[in-house]
């Protein structure tokens, strides 16, 4: 068996669960994602989502997300529904210094882009809500230093629901470490980094403040998420499956 069967890679499945907060629609399911983590023997990761929001104009949106062994962004896939139409699909990809995309969307045809950027890019907003935790390991986890600054960040779209390309959006980000918390939550009781999402400059309209809880491990898993402002909505897990398949089988 150990010369035919090889598995050295662990994967973890889950669920995301969308809900409203505002008083009119308290607990409401707006929506939902489903996703699986790989992580690979040699340190890269990769992500499938599949992202469903039902709010009008309904939103449905399938990534597919890779990162090198340092957690910097090599490629990524999204393709994008609105209203239960066809809005567009892209290929992303990013070099030492560079971003590139090629897209085709319903209202711009086919676009190809290229951004310089300012050595490897470090991370990329593909609008999965379990991608917004990946982006916390960039920060340093100390509350005394209060906001910290991402100078450059790519985005598939600059929309807050992601509804528009997808084509490449530059911003910043500003965010601040809020400690260890312990958290109960459907998927269980987790040890967890709390992190706070202060603004994200450059964006057309400004991003109400986003909190993020994360596994308090190196594999930073979403746990949940909370946004005030005019948005009021809640991103749980619900479901987590750990697949580990430390080694060959005899």
């Amino acid at each position: 068996m150990n010369d035919i069967l090889q598995r050295d890679h662990r994967s973890i499945r889950g669920k995301i669960l969308y809900t409203s907060k505002k008083p009119e629609r308290l607990d409401q399911e707006r929506g939902r994602e489903y996703f699986i983590i790989n992580v690979h023997g040699d340190g890269k990761r990769s992500c499938y989502a599949h992202c469903e929001i039902d709010d009008r104009p309904s939103v449905m949106r399938d990534i597919h997300y890779s990162l090198n062994e340092d957690w910097d962004p090599m490629d990524c896939f999204v393709r994008l529904a609105v209203n239960d139409r066809f809005m567009g699909t892209g290929w992303f990809r990013f070099g030492a210094d560079f971003a590139e995309c090629e897209t085709y969307t319903a209202l711009e045809g086919r676009v190809t882009q290229r951004m310089e950027t300012r050595g490897r890019l470090r991370s990329f907003q593909n609008h999965a809500i379990l991608c917004d935790a990946w982006h916390m390991q960039l920060f340093k986890r100390d509350a005394s230093l209060g906001v910290q600054t991402l100078d450059q960040m790519l985005l598939s779209s600059p929309d807050h629901r992601g509804a528009t390309g997808p084509m490449l959006f530059s911003i910043s980000m500003h965010c601040q470490f809020i400690g260890e918390e312990t958290i109960e939550i459907p998927a269980g009781s987790f040890d967890a980094w709390h992190f706070q999402m202060v603004s994200a400059p450059g964006l057309p309209e400004a991003h109400p403040p986003y909190d993020i809880w994360c596994t308090a491990d190196d594999d930073y898993i979403f746990l949940r998420g909370t946004v005030g402002g005019y948005m009021q909505t809640c991103y749980e897990l619900v479901e987590l499956v750990h697949d580990d398949h430390p080694g060959t089988p005899d």
